[in-house]
């Protein structure tokens, strides 16, 4: 099953799914203010800091949660083991692709992605309420280990032996910038992909024999091992789910690169 869904497939499942809107700035604003000026029907707004994340840390700025709070929050979401999940977001995937990751990490068989988010909802010409539903708690177990995972030294490891996709933007990756973490740079050996390539200027992703070419230029190639990182494990969910449109497997350092700068003695490239 493909892991994303289009607005009319979406519109088809009518209640049948638990969908839910994982808008989310950089700074803010909140996305629930976003969510509040109006959603897709049905859905519940899922936070990224508070439900799909730890607190901030030397683990990174959005660490995994431990699977008690991630299945409370879900519930909490009305989110249950035999129902299906649609996700979205209005940032090309690059959000959504965390909750995506999260839930398919922690055991949930069906989670699709809505391709293109809420401007696609609406250019298909599909409604946005304002309504806010409350949905009944739902019966999801959360069960680690359902996606590849990578720790630091696995990811440095995995630059050298296979292919490790940097996912920000290239400027940040060469070290000229970094407006968030205190170092600049990128972990030695990693390749530059730019997860704002995974998707057109819609937002939407690519067929996927496009996305194949795209990686295969960056060497992930044949049963090469690949691996991805960002700035806290968001945006690298966004390669691991365009790999996985692909149809290629892919590891997420969660951590990533706030996690990687925590310990100084870890290596940085520039250039």
């Amino acid at each position: 099953m493909s892991p994303l869904i289009t607005p009319d497939e979406l519109a088809a499942l009518g209640d049948t799914a638990s969908v839910l809107d994982v808008r989310w700035r950089l700074g803010g604003p909140p996305g629930i203010g976003l969510y509040r000026e109006g959603h897709v029907p049905g859905a519940v707004f899922c936070d990224l800091d508070a439900d799909l994340a730890a607190p901030p840390g030397d683990a990174g700025r959005h660490p995994l949660p431990g699977a008690d709070a991630f299945e409370r929050a879900m519930r909490r979401l009305g989110v249950s083991d035999g129902r299906p999940v649609v996700v979205y977001d209005d940032a090309g995937s690059t959000v959504a692709a965390r909750a995506w990751w999260t839930l398919r990490y922690f055991g949930h068989q069906d989670v699709r992605v809505l391709d293109g988010g809420l401007p696609a909802w609406i250019a298909a010409g599909l409604p946005v309420t304002k309504d806010e539903p409350r949905p009944d708690p739902g019966d999801f177990t959360a069960t680690p280990g359902g996606m590849p995972v990578l720790d630091a030294g696995q990811a440095a490891a995995l630059a050298g032996s296979g292919v490790l996709l940097d996912a920000r933007a290239e400027e940040r990756y060469r070290g000229e910038v970094e407006p968030v973490d205190p170092v600049a740079g990128h972990i030695p050996g990693a390749v530059s992909a730019p997860t704002t390539a995974n998707v057109g200027a819609d937002g939407r992703f690519p067929a996927p024999d496009v996305l194949r070419v795209r990686f295969a230029g960056l060497g992930v190639t044949g049963g090469v091992p690949v691996g991805a990182y960002c700035g806290s494990g968001v945006t690298a969910a966004h390669e691991v789910l365009a790999l996985a449109v692909a149809g290629i497997d892919a590891a997420l350092y969660v951590g990533s690169w706030s996690n990687w700068v925590a310990d100084p003695a870890r290596p940085v490239a520039t250039g």
